[in-house]
């Protein structure tokens, strides 16, 4: 495989914008994909998920039987940075680096991902099992295209999620909650608050026990490979004016949790908290459910992959092959498909892919060449030791 058409690649799905807004959100680069696997001799299916919205999905199988490995990548991006200047879809490449939405996150590695799909099949195929290349819809918003890939069935031994390591291999991450509260009180005159039912201070109430009690008691359930659960309140709304006894408050919050705990727990921590706050201001009524639109259907747990797995043990022998054994195994900060694939469709999972994480979502995203180019060495290598084991 030539580097220069992995590049092309990358930049030709760069410039095809698949970001929540755009009529047939990313169909423009899967046709891109499509074609140069097609071009290449490796013919895949666009499968449709909603309309115009198609998840590609490509495979090459070995002359024996053996282990079948997935690798996965999202299509879609989030939108241009509000207010930027940058040239999102302009692709370029300076300074080692090529710029653009989603470079990061994460159309570079599916870029190495179809690179190694093709180096392989016109270097001789695999000598046994299977490898797959899927290429899915909506990750950044409710996982639609990992969800249906799962529910077609799909099963494999082993999956690769390319989001940004910097080319190291992360063996997990925390499952992840959006949930909203919501605090119903009674209006009443400023002047005479005793008369209504605060819902902004109810609501401040319930931050505090937050803050003060569910926090430090995330210590009992450290997990040993993910850390600490965690919580976020990110936005609090509430009230209509200064003299007004605010009728109602909405907190939304982010939920990260770990093995060591369960979804159960998530929602009844929360739940005790808001019995507190209740008790303390009779006629407060309070709510709490998951934000609509941050799912489909299924849950958003936390993964973890054995470091002793098969599939661990090849992504180790690749950057050992490639000389890069100096990038330590490490756990992936964000929320993946991965862990869709691993919990829901019961495949072992890592996360592996070129680029820096904290670039994704700015705008100054972008990603080093070399560590594309060199990621769709590394996929090459895993998928023939994994394959071949």
């Amino acid at each position: 495989m030539d580097d220069r058409e992995i590049l092309k690649l990358l930049r030709d799905m760069v410039r095809a914008p698949s970001h929540p807004g755009i009529e047939r959100q990313e169909e423009a680069a899967a046709r891109v994909l499509d074609a140069f696997l097609r071009r290449h001799g490796v013919p895949g299916e666009l499968a449709e998920v909603r309309e115009g919205r198609p998840n590609v999905v490509a495979a090459i199988g070995g002359k024996k039987p053996g282990r079948h490995l997935l690798l996965c990548g999202h299509l879609d991006t989030v939108p241009p940075n509000a207010g930027s200047s940058a040239d999102f879809f302009s692709a370029t490449i300076a300074d080692g680096r090529m710029s653009g939405r989603g470079t990061v996150d994460m159309k570079g590695a599916l870029a190495a991902m179809a690179g190694a799909l093709v180096d392989i099949h016109e270097s001789g195929g695999l000598d046994s099992g299977r490898l797959t290349l899927a290429a899915v819809i909506d990750e950044e918003m409710e996982s639609l295209g990992a969800e249906a890939l799962i529910m077609g069935g799909f099963k494999a031994d082993g999956a690769i999620i390319g989001e940004p390591t910097g080319n190291r291999v992360a063996i997990g991450h925390k499952g992840l909650e959006w949930l909203e509260v919501r605090f119903i009180g009674k209006a009443a005159h400023g002047s005479t608050p005793e008369a209504g039912i605060n819902a902004i201070a109810a609501a401040a109430h319930f931050a505090s026990l937050v803050e003060g009690e569910l926090v430090p008691g995330f210590e009992r359930r450290r997990d040993p490979v993910l850390g600490l659960p965690a919580i976020n309140l990110g936005t609090i709304q509430g009230g209509q004016q200064p003299s007004m006894v605010a009728a109602e408050c909405r907190i939304q919050l982010d939920r990260r949790w770990v093995t060591t705990e369960t979804i159960e727990q998530v929602f009844d921590d929360l739940g005790e908290l808001l019995a507190r706050v209740r008790s303390a201001r009779p006629g407060l009524r309070t709510e709490l459910k998951r934000m609509p639109g941050g799912m489909a259907t299924m849950l958003h747990g936390p993964l973890v992959i054995d470091p002793g797995h098969p599939l661990v043990r090849a992504a180790g022998g690749a950057l050992d092959d490639k000389g890069r054994r100096d990038l330590p195994f490490t756990v992936f900060p964000a929320w993946t498909d991965g862990a869709l694939i691993s919990r829901e469709a019961g495949i072992p999972t890592l996360i592996w892919g070129p680029g820096e994480l904290h670039l994704a979502h700015s705008a100054e995203e972008s990603v080093p060449v070399d560590e594309v180019l060199l990621a769709a060495r590394l996929y090459a290598s895993a998928a023939r030791r994994f394959t071949a084991s």
